[in-house]
C-alpha cells in the first residue's frame, strides 16, 4: 500500500491522503478527535528502535518472536483442548475483482469429469493462482515482507529478497508450523457493534479493557487475535477501499512487545487506516514485523470463531497453522484453526 501522509500539518481535521496522489478524504466520523501525543512520526521512529528484537535469539535468526513458542508453550496450548471442537480462521477464496481485492484467485480446471475415462480409475485436476498479499486472502506476512530504511528484521540488508525469492527471513522458517496459544480480543463485542467502523483505532486501554471484561490475558508466546468485525460489515454492505480500515493505533506496538506477543493476527490489515501517523501509512506492520519480528495473519475471517468463543464464554484456545513450504516466499496463504 501507498504511504498515507496528513494533508493538514496542524492535524486539527485529521484529513488524510493517500502519498501517491489520492484525492483527499474527510476523516470518518471516528477520527474526529484531537491526535494523540504518541502519533508523530519521531514517536515511530523511537519505537523501531526501543521495541526492536533484533539480536535477541541471535545475530543469524530468521524465527524472531516465534521463537517464543516454546516446547512447553505448546504443551500448554493443547492443554487448553477440553471438546476438540475446531474452527477455520480463514476467509472462503474471493475470486471475484472488487474494491478491496484487485487480484482474486484464479482457479481452473485442467482435467473436468467428461474429459476423462468412465471406465476404471480416473483422475480430475485444477491449478491456481494467487497473490496473496493485500487486503482480501487470509495470509501469513514473514519478516522478509516489511523493511525499514533499507533493513529487514534483525538487520539483514533488504537486497537479500532478489527475483529469485528472500535468501533471509522466508517463510520456510515456519515449515515445522505454529502451534500455540490464541487470544480472541473481540473488538466490536467490546464496543457493542457488530463492527468497528473503517478508520476506527483500537488504543492500549480498548485491549487493557478487554482483557478485564473477558477474563483473559495476553502472554508470552500468544498468537494476538483482533477482531472488528470486517467481514460482516463487508457482507452485509459490500467491499469498500481498503484506505479506510478499523485497526491498531501505533501505541499499540508497545502493549504488544511488553507481553512478548509471537504473532500478531486478525480480520483485516491490523492497522487503523489512515494510521494518523503524518508520513508512515502501516506503523503497526513495520515495528511488529522489523522491530519485533513478529509474523502476521492477516485478513482472517473471525465471524465464526467469535460466535462459537462468546457461546462459550471462553477467549482462549490452540492454534494450529501451516504455511507453505516455498523456500524464499515472503509470505504465504494460509488457513489457521483454532480448536475449543
Amino acid at each position: 500500500m501507498s504511504d498515507i501522509t496528513a494533508n493538514n500539518p496542524s492535524r486539527r481535521r485529521l484529513m488524510q491522503q493517500l502519498a501517491a496522489g489520492a484525492a483527499v478524504m474527510a476523516a470518518p466520523p471516528a477520527m474526529a478527535q484531537a491526535a494523540r501525543p504518541d502519533s508523530t512520526p519521531e514517536d515511530f521512529v523511537r519505537l523501531q528502535k526501543e521495541l526492536s528484537n533484533w539480536g535477541r535469539w541471535g545475530a543469524d535468526d530468521q524465527t524472531g518472536a516465534v521463537n517464543l513458542i516454546t516446547p512447553a508453550k505448546r504443551k500448554s496450548a493443547v492443554r487448553l483442548v477440553r471438546e476438540g471442537a475446531s474452527y477455520s480462521m480463514a476467509r472462503n477464496a474471493e475470486t471475484k475483482e472488487a474494491v478491496d481485492n484487485a487480484a482474486p484467485i484464479v482457479r481452473k480446471t485442467t482435467r473436468n469429469g467428461a474429459s476423462v475415462s468412465h471406465t476404471g480409475i480416473a483422475s480430475t485436476s485444477d491449478t491456481f493462482f494467487i497473490s496473496y498479499h493485500g487486503m482480501a486472502h487470509t495470509h501469513m506476512d514473514t519478516l522478509s515482507h516489511f523493511a525499514y530504511d533499507g533493513k529487514l528484521y534483525n538487520g539483514y540488508p533488504v537486497d537479500v529478497v532478489t527475483d529469485d525469492g528472500a535468501a533471509k527471513n522466508s517463510i520456510i522458517s515456519y515449515k515445522n508450523g505454529i502451534i500455540t496459544r490464541g487470544v480472541l480480543m473481540d473488538m466490536a463485542r467490546h464496543k457493542g457493534v457488530d463492527w468497528l467502523e473503517p478508520g476506527t483505532a483500537i488504543f492500549p486501554e480498548d485491549l487493557d479493557a478487554w482483557e478485564k471484561k473477558a477474563g483473559v490475558k495476553v502472554q508470552s508466546g500468544d498468537v494476538m487475535i483482533i477482531r472488528t468485525g470486517r467481514w460482516a460489515r463487508r457482507d452485509k454492505l459490500g467491499a469498500w477501499p481498503v484506505k479506510d480500515l478499523a485497526g491498531l493505533h501505533m501505541s499499540c506496538a508497545r502493549w504488544m512487545h511488553s507481553r512478548d506477543v509471537a504473532i500478531l493476527g486478525g480480520d483485516d490489515a491490523q492497522d487503523v487506516l489512515p494510521s494518523r501517523v503524518e508520513g508512515v501509512s502501516q506503523p503497526i506492520h513495520a515495528l511488529c514485523i522489523v522491530a519485533m519480528g513478529m509474523p502476521i495473519f492477516d485478513n482472517l475471517d473471525l465471524e465464526l470463531v467469535a460466535a462459537e468463543a462468546a457461546k462459550r464464554k471462553r477467549w482462549e484456545f490452540l492454534v494450529t497453522a501451516s504455511p507453505a513450504a516455498v523456500p524464499g516466499a515472503t509470505g504465504s496463504v494460509l488457513n489457521p484453526i483454532a480448536t475449543f
